[in-house]
Protein backbone atom coordinates (compact mmCIF):
# COMPACT_ATOMS: atom_id res chain seq x y z
CA UNK A 1 0.00 0.00 0.00
CA UNK A 2 3.04 2.77 0.71
CA UNK A 3 4.24 1.39 -2.68
CA UNK A 4 0.51 2.52 -4.05
CA UNK A 5 0.64 5.64 -2.61
CA UNK A 6 4.21 6.70 -3.89
CA UNK A 7 2.78 5.93 -7.09
CA UNK A 8 -0.48 7.83 -6.93
CA UNK A 9 1.34 10.97 -5.43
CA UNK A 10 3.76 11.09 -8.43
CA UNK A 11 1.18 11.11 -10.99
CA UNK A 12 -0.26 14.64 -9.75
CA UNK A 13 3.18 15.65 -10.89
CA UNK A 14 3.12 13.87 -14.11
CA UNK A 15 -0.60 15.00 -14.93
CA UNK A 16 1.11 18.71 -14.06
CA UNK A 17 3.85 18.74 -16.08
CA UNK A 18 2.36 17.20 -19.10
CA UNK A 19 -1.09 19.42 -19.06
CA UNK A 20 0.30 22.25 -21.29
CA UNK A 21 0.66 19.31 -24.06
CA UNK A 22 -3.00 17.12 -23.16
CA UNK A 23 -5.74 18.88 -20.96
CA UNK A 24 -6.23 16.66 -17.77
CA UNK A 25 -9.42 15.48 -18.67
CA UNK A 26 -8.00 13.93 -21.68
CA UNK A 27 -5.05 12.53 -19.95
CA UNK A 28 -7.74 10.34 -17.33
CA UNK A 29 -10.08 9.89 -20.47
CA UNK A 30 -7.12 8.43 -22.44
CA UNK A 31 -5.61 6.39 -19.78
CA UNK A 32 -9.10 4.75 -19.02
CA UNK A 33 -9.62 3.93 -22.65
CA UNK A 34 -6.34 2.26 -22.59
CA UNK A 35 -7.25 0.45 -19.57
CA UNK A 36 -10.58 -0.73 -21.06
CA UNK A 37 -9.10 -2.16 -23.54
CA UNK A 38 -7.02 -4.38 -21.83
CA UNK A 39 -9.14 -5.63 -18.72
CA UNK A 40 -11.26 -6.17 -21.68
CA UNK A 41 -9.73 -8.44 -23.67
CA UNK A 42 -8.35 -10.06 -20.43
CA UNK A 43 -12.01 -10.35 -19.27
CA UNK A 44 -14.12 -11.61 -22.26
CA UNK A 45 -11.12 -13.94 -23.36
CA UNK A 46 -11.05 -15.52 -19.89
CA UNK A 47 -14.84 -15.78 -19.57
CA UNK A 48 -16.24 -15.79 -22.73
CA UNK A 49 -19.44 -13.56 -24.23
CA UNK A 50 -21.60 -14.37 -21.14
CA UNK A 51 -18.89 -12.57 -18.84
CA UNK A 52 -21.47 -9.91 -17.85
CA UNK A 53 -24.25 -11.98 -17.52
CA UNK A 54 -23.40 -13.71 -14.24
CA UNK A 55 -25.49 -10.71 -12.00
CA UNK A 56 -22.37 -8.70 -11.19
CA UNK A 57 -23.59 -5.97 -14.22
CA UNK A 58 -25.86 -4.02 -11.97
CA UNK A 59 -23.41 -3.42 -8.82
CA UNK A 60 -20.45 -3.30 -11.89
CA UNK A 61 -22.09 0.38 -13.31
CA UNK A 62 -23.37 1.26 -10.26
CA UNK A 63 -19.80 0.77 -9.45
CA UNK A 64 -18.19 2.49 -12.58
CA UNK A 65 -20.87 5.39 -12.06
CA UNK A 66 -19.33 6.37 -8.55
CA UNK A 67 -15.72 6.50 -9.47
CA UNK A 68 -16.22 8.41 -12.88
CA UNK A 69 -18.66 10.81 -10.79
CA UNK A 70 -15.22 10.99 -8.56
CA UNK A 71 -13.48 12.32 -11.38
CA UNK A 72 -15.93 14.53 -13.44
CA UNK A 73 -16.67 16.25 -9.36
CA UNK A 74 -12.80 16.50 -8.63
CA UNK A 75 -11.95 18.00 -12.06
CA UNK A 76 -15.51 20.70 -11.55
CA UNK A 77 -14.16 21.66 -8.39
CA UNK A 78 -10.82 22.44 -8.71
CA UNK A 79 -12.11 25.09 -11.46
CA UNK A 80 -13.67 26.84 -8.27
CA UNK A 81 -11.62 26.09 -5.88
CA UNK A 82 -7.85 25.58 -4.65
CA UNK A 83 -5.93 22.63 -5.66
CA UNK A 84 -5.01 22.44 -1.21
CA UNK A 85 -8.99 22.63 -0.79
CA UNK A 86 -9.65 19.64 -3.42
CA UNK A 87 -7.21 17.38 -1.67
CA UNK A 88 -8.82 18.28 1.77
CA UNK A 89 -12.23 17.06 0.98
CA UNK A 90 -11.10 14.88 -1.55
CA UNK A 91 -9.26 12.61 0.88
CA UNK A 92 -12.53 12.81 3.50
CA UNK A 93 -12.78 9.10 1.29
CA UNK A 94 -11.94 6.96 4.17
CA UNK A 95 -14.52 8.65 6.07
CA UNK A 96 -16.89 7.85 4.32
CA UNK A 97 -15.82 4.40 3.45
CA UNK A 98 -15.91 3.79 6.97
CA UNK A 99 -18.84 5.11 8.03
CA UNK A 100 -20.73 2.50 5.03
CA UNK A 101 -19.16 -0.45 6.09
CA UNK A 102 -19.52 -0.01 9.86
CA UNK A 103 -22.11 -2.80 9.58
CA UNK A 104 -19.98 -5.57 8.64
CA UNK A 105 -18.16 -6.93 12.33
CA UNK A 106 -14.69 -6.99 10.40
CA UNK A 107 -14.52 -3.61 9.65
CA UNK A 108 -16.36 -2.01 12.44
CA UNK A 109 -14.04 0.60 14.39
CA UNK A 110 -13.90 0.98 18.13
CA UNK A 111 -13.38 4.67 19.15
CA UNK A 112 -10.07 5.06 19.52
CA UNK A 113 -9.48 3.89 16.21
CA UNK A 114 -12.44 6.35 15.03
CA UNK A 115 -10.05 9.24 17.06
CA UNK A 116 -7.31 8.23 14.73
CA UNK A 117 -9.12 8.53 11.72
CA UNK A 118 -10.05 12.09 12.84
CA UNK A 119 -6.16 12.68 13.37
CA UNK A 120 -5.53 11.66 10.50
CA UNK A 121 -8.13 14.04 8.75
CA UNK A 122 -7.03 17.13 10.74
CA UNK A 123 -3.33 16.53 9.22
CA UNK A 124 -4.45 16.72 5.73
CA UNK A 125 -6.38 19.85 7.01
CA UNK A 126 -3.33 21.38 9.07
CA UNK A 127 -0.78 20.27 5.67
CA UNK A 128 -3.00 21.54 2.95
CA UNK A 129 -5.98 23.88 3.70
CA UNK A 130 -5.63 27.89 2.71
CA UNK A 131 -7.30 29.94 1.06
CA UNK A 132 -6.13 29.98 -2.67
CA UNK A 133 -6.71 33.69 -2.99
CA UNK A 134 -10.60 33.02 -3.83
CA UNK A 135 -13.54 34.40 -3.11
CA UNK A 136 -15.55 32.60 -0.36
CA UNK A 137 -18.36 31.74 -2.39
CA UNK A 138 -16.44 30.45 -5.18
CA UNK A 139 -14.66 28.24 -2.46
CA UNK A 140 -17.69 26.91 -1.12
CA UNK A 141 -18.70 25.78 -4.25
CA UNK A 142 -15.58 23.88 -5.30
CA UNK A 143 -15.33 22.78 -1.96
CA UNK A 144 -18.60 21.12 -2.05
CA UNK A 145 -17.69 19.85 -5.20
CA UNK A 146 -14.69 18.24 -3.65
CA UNK A 147 -16.72 16.59 -0.93
CA UNK A 148 -19.09 14.89 -3.26
CA UNK A 149 -15.75 13.29 -5.05
CA UNK A 150 -14.82 12.04 -2.04
CA UNK A 151 -18.13 10.83 -0.91
CA UNK A 152 -18.19 9.29 -4.66
CA UNK A 153 -14.77 7.43 -4.01
CA UNK A 154 -15.96 6.45 -0.79
CA UNK A 155 -19.10 5.14 -1.47
CA UNK A 156 -17.55 2.97 -4.47
CA UNK A 157 -15.26 1.40 -1.82
CA UNK A 158 -18.61 0.45 0.01
CA UNK A 159 -19.81 -1.04 -3.18
CA UNK A 160 -17.05 -3.03 -4.38
CA UNK A 161 -17.59 -4.46 -0.66
CA UNK A 162 -21.04 -5.47 -0.72
CA UNK A 163 -22.54 -6.02 -4.07
CA UNK A 164 -22.19 -8.60 -6.28
CA UNK A 165 -19.39 -7.29 -8.31
CA UNK A 166 -16.87 -7.74 -5.26
CA UNK A 167 -17.14 -11.17 -6.15
CA UNK A 168 -15.95 -11.23 -9.28
CA UNK A 169 -12.07 -11.22 -11.03
CA UNK A 170 -9.87 -8.68 -10.39
CA UNK A 171 -9.97 -7.76 -14.15
CA UNK A 172 -13.96 -7.55 -14.42
CA UNK A 173 -13.95 -5.29 -11.97
CA UNK A 174 -11.51 -2.69 -13.09
CA UNK A 175 -13.22 -3.12 -16.22
CA UNK A 176 -16.66 -1.58 -15.04
CA UNK A 177 -14.83 0.96 -13.46
CA UNK A 178 -12.00 2.26 -16.38
CA UNK A 179 -14.74 1.67 -19.17
CA UNK A 180 -17.59 3.68 -17.97
CA UNK A 181 -14.94 6.29 -16.81
CA UNK A 182 -13.87 6.19 -20.03
CA UNK A 183 -16.63 7.12 -21.47
CA UNK A 184 -18.28 9.50 -19.47
CA UNK A 185 -14.77 11.75 -19.25
CA UNK A 186 -14.42 11.54 -23.27
CA UNK A 187 -18.15 13.10 -23.60
CA UNK A 188 -17.01 15.56 -20.64
CA UNK A 189 -14.03 16.45 -22.30
CA UNK A 190 -15.90 17.31 -25.63
CA UNK A 191 -18.47 18.76 -23.93
CA UNK A 192 -16.69 21.14 -21.76
CA UNK A 193 -13.69 21.30 -24.74
CA UNK A 194 -11.26 20.39 -22.86
CA UNK A 195 -9.85 17.81 -25.86
CA UNK A 196 -6.35 19.92 -26.20
CA UNK A 197 -3.86 16.94 -27.56
CA UNK A 198 0.03 17.96 -28.80
CA UNK A 199 2.04 14.99 -29.45
CA UNK A 200 5.03 15.52 -28.14
CA UNK A 201 7.65 12.46 -26.39
CA UNK A 202 7.09 13.61 -22.86
CA UNK A 203 3.06 13.17 -23.31
CA UNK A 204 3.73 10.26 -24.53
CA UNK A 205 5.49 8.48 -21.89
CA UNK A 206 3.32 10.17 -19.94
CA UNK A 207 0.00 8.89 -20.78
CA UNK A 208 2.19 5.40 -21.00
CA UNK A 209 3.15 5.80 -17.72
CA UNK A 210 -0.58 6.65 -16.43
CA UNK A 211 -2.21 3.97 -18.60
CA UNK A 212 0.20 0.67 -18.01
CA UNK A 213 1.78 1.97 -14.75
CA UNK A 214 -1.34 3.68 -12.96
CA UNK A 215 -4.87 2.22 -14.30
CA UNK A 216 -3.01 -1.23 -15.32
CA UNK A 217 -0.62 -2.07 -13.06
CA UNK A 218 -1.50 -0.33 -9.85
CA UNK A 219 -5.35 -0.93 -10.10
CA UNK A 220 -4.81 -4.42 -10.36
CA UNK A 221 -2.61 -4.19 -7.19
CA UNK A 222 -5.22 -1.92 -5.22
CA UNK A 223 -8.49 -4.18 -5.99
CA UNK A 224 -6.35 -7.48 -5.15
CA UNK A 225 -5.57 -5.80 -1.55
CA UNK A 226 -9.36 -4.91 -1.68
CA UNK A 227 -10.00 -8.20 -1.27
CA UNK A 228 -7.03 -9.82 1.26
CA UNK A 229 -7.16 -6.70 3.61
CA UNK A 230 -9.63 -4.31 5.26
CA UNK A 231 -11.33 -1.31 3.29
CA UNK A 232 -11.11 1.04 5.88
CA UNK A 233 -7.27 0.41 6.92
CA UNK A 234 -6.33 0.44 3.10
CA UNK A 235 -8.43 3.89 2.49
CA UNK A 236 -6.88 5.20 5.36
CA UNK A 237 -3.19 4.70 4.41
CA UNK A 238 -4.36 6.11 1.03
CA UNK A 239 -3.76 9.43 3.05
CA UNK A 240 -0.21 9.22 2.57
CA UNK A 241 -0.63 9.79 -1.05
CA UNK A 242 -1.40 13.92 -1.15
CA UNK A 243 1.68 14.17 1.36
CA UNK A 244 3.88 12.08 -1.21
CA UNK A 245 2.38 14.14 -3.67
CA UNK A 246 3.73 17.10 -1.97
CA UNK A 247 6.98 15.89 -1.51
CA UNK A 248 7.38 15.00 -5.31
CA UNK A 249 6.35 18.84 -6.50
CA UNK A 250 9.12 19.92 -4.23
CA UNK A 251 11.45 17.50 -5.66
CA UNK A 252 10.80 18.03 -9.60
CA UNK A 253 8.72 20.97 -9.96
CA UNK A 254 10.47 23.26 -7.05
CA UNK A 255 7.07 23.71 -5.55
CA UNK A 256 7.46 25.55 -1.77
CA UNK A 257 6.60 23.26 1.33
CA UNK A 258 5.85 24.94 4.49
CA UNK A 259 6.43 23.77 7.95
CA UNK A 260 2.57 22.90 8.36
CA UNK A 261 2.56 20.13 6.00
CA UNK A 262 5.24 18.61 8.19
CA UNK A 263 2.79 18.98 10.93
CA UNK A 264 -0.02 18.13 9.04
CA UNK A 265 2.25 14.96 7.59
CA UNK A 266 3.12 13.83 11.45
CA UNK A 267 -0.32 14.34 12.31
CA UNK A 268 -1.60 11.52 9.29
CA UNK A 269 1.50 9.24 10.67
CA UNK A 270 0.25 9.29 14.24
CA UNK A 271 -3.61 8.85 13.43
CA UNK A 272 -2.80 5.97 11.03
CA UNK A 273 -0.77 4.52 13.65
CA UNK A 274 -3.48 4.97 16.15
CA UNK A 275 -6.00 3.56 13.97
CA UNK A 276 -3.54 0.06 13.53
CA UNK A 277 -1.89 0.16 16.98
CA UNK A 278 -3.85 -3.11 18.09
CA UNK A 279 -2.03 -4.95 15.19
CA UNK A 280 0.96 -3.40 15.21
CA UNK A 281 1.22 -4.64 19.04
CA UNK A 282 -0.25 -8.00 18.11
CA UNK A 283 2.81 -8.53 15.60
CA UNK A 284 5.23 -7.06 17.79
CA UNK A 285 4.34 -10.23 20.15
Amino acid sequence: MLGLCLIWGAQQVVMKAVAVDVAAVMQLAIRFAGASIFFGVWTFASEGRGALADGTLRSGLLLGLMFSLEFLLLAQAVNHTSAAHAIVFLYSAPIFTALGLQFLPEERLRPAQWSGIAVAFIGIVVAFLDDGGRPLAELMRGDLLALLAGMAWGLSNVVLRRGRVGTSSTAKTVFYQVSIAALLLSAFAFATQQMTVVPSLRALLALAYHTLGISIATYLVWFWLLRHYLTSRLMLLSLLTPLFGVVFGAAFLGEAVHVRFGVGAALVIGGILAVNARQLLQRGR
